[in-house]
């Protein structure tokens, strides 16, 4: 198996992109919202055209770079070089509307901080030194007459103004730093467990691999010995019926013959029941089959309550026959012998989300909670000696996944346990019952 690969830079770029822009289209709504109650609300003397102007140029910026989006690479610089425009923008409106004085001079902060989450260190570094000289400025372009005929406010005014403000600016500030946090904290967080999922699946994989090369030469060693058993005892059935052997002696020879055959089926299965189901075809197969064929040979089955609606019998799912039913009849031979003999076993099949959940449920003592967490490892059981290996749960559960579907274990002890297995299946569609 390989692993998911990391995304590509484009396209980690490109999601980037399309965040901010959408961040932007927030950030310029808010700054349209403070010019208003400042102007209008405040009666502050503000040049209300000019800020308008750039505000409008923000929205031109945000809609050609929505455009250019669908037809161009994307790249770190392009968001290094938005985030500098966007610098810029912001530098221009606070110059025209109280300078340093101004106490949004914290949003530098947060578009620094943004940076810091979309861009590699030598685009970091870059903004903050632009954002510091930008900053800078404006204790120059304070001093020079930006809108002429627009009288200013006195020192103790502008004073009380950025006092007010400053709480506004604040909680503006530390919303979006407390959004950007977050955000990088939860996309960190879902990284990390999709990690953990691929390195899980990954092993598994490695498992079933090696159980399945295992399976191969032992079919391949043991192939040659079987035939000279089998053909060894047809000649000496052969030869005692000339010498008028009883027949108990050839039923016995017979038998062996039988169980040297039985053997062969046992090693050209091994492969498929070691995970390789890709040797035997997909095909559509009805639940209503798929239980009967799990449940066909299998000793003790009178004992097993299966409760499958008639509308579920036709549900289809698509995966190799047999893989599955041996997986299901491994699921209810083990709850059969998890149950006391005179205890009956429950087969379940109910309408799941996406698919169909097979339950099997038995009445036994249980598993604790640490048998319960590596129950579905390959080689664990608890079973007695020559009842089993311990890969029936490990094998259902690589074949449920490779199906999009899952395997879950519950499980208490004194409670029984319940084996869910899900898998992708739905009604047959007109075609499927047509033909």
């Amino acid at each position: 198996m390989t692993l998911a690969a990391a995304p590509e830079p484009d396209s980690r770029a490109r999601i980037n992109l399309e965040w901010l822009l959408r961040l932007r289209w927030g950030l310029l709504l808010g700054q349209a919202l403070v010019i208003a109650l400042a102007a209008y609300g405040l009666e502050l003397a503000l040049p209300v055209p000019v800020l308008g102007a750039l505000l409008g140029l923000e929205a031109v910026t945000n809609l050609a770079v929505r455009m250019w989006l669908g037809r161009a690479r994307v790249t770190d610089g392009t968001i290094g070089k938005l985030m500098l425009w966007d610098t810029l923008v912001l530098t221009g409106l606070l110059a025209l509307s109280g300078g340093t004085h101004n106490p949004f001079t914290t949003l530098y902060l947060v578009n620094v901080a943004l940076g810091t989450v979309l861009l590699p260190a030598r685009w970091i570094w870059g903004l903050l030194a632009f954002t510091l000289t930008a900053f800078g400025s404006l204790f120059v372009l304070q001093d020079v007459e930006l809108a002429p005929g627009l009288s200013r406010p006195d020192h103790a005014a502008l004073m009380r103004l950025h006092l007010n403000g400053m709480w506004v600016a604040f909680a503006v500030a530390a919303g979006f730093i407390v959004y950007f946090v977050q955000r990088v904290t939860r996309a960190l967080g879902e990284r990390e467990l999709e990690l953990a999922e691929a390195r899980a699946l990954h092993a598994r994989r490695e498992k079933v691999a090696s159980l399945a090369t295992l399976a191969a030469g032992a079919a391949h060693e043991l192939s040659t010995p079987l035939s000279t058993i089998a053909v060894v005892s047809k000649e000496v059935e052969r030869a005692l019926a000339a010498s008028g052997t009883p027949e108990a002696v050839r039923e016995d020879l017979r038998l062996i013959r039988q169980q040297v055959d039985r053997c062969r089926d046992v090693l050209v299965q091994m492969s498929a029941d070691a995970g390789q189901t890709t040797g035997e075809a997909f095909h559509v197969v009805a639940l209503g089959r798929l239980v009967e064929d799990s449940l066909a040979e299998l000793s003790g089955v009178e004992r097993v309550k299966v409760e499958l609606p008639a509308e579920l019998g036709t549900w289809e799912v698509h995966g190799p026959p047999r893989a599955l039913a041996r997986v299901l009849r491994g699921l209810v031979k083990n709850a059969l012998q998890a149950s006391a003999p005179s205890r009956p076993v429950e087969l379940r099949v109910a309408a799941g989300r996406g698919g169909a959940r097979l339950e099997v449920r038995d009445f036994g003592a249980g598993m604790p909670a640490e048998v319960l967490s590596r129950a579905g490892e390959p080689f664990f059981t608890t079973k007695a000696p020559g009842e089993g290996m311990g890969l029936g749960l490990f094998l259902a559960r690589t074949l449920a996944e490779q199906l999009g579907g899952a395997l879950e274990l519950r499980s208490a002890p004194g409670q029984g346990t319940t084996a869910c297995l899900a898998l992708p299946a739905g009604a047959p569609s007109s075609r499927s019952v047509a033909s």
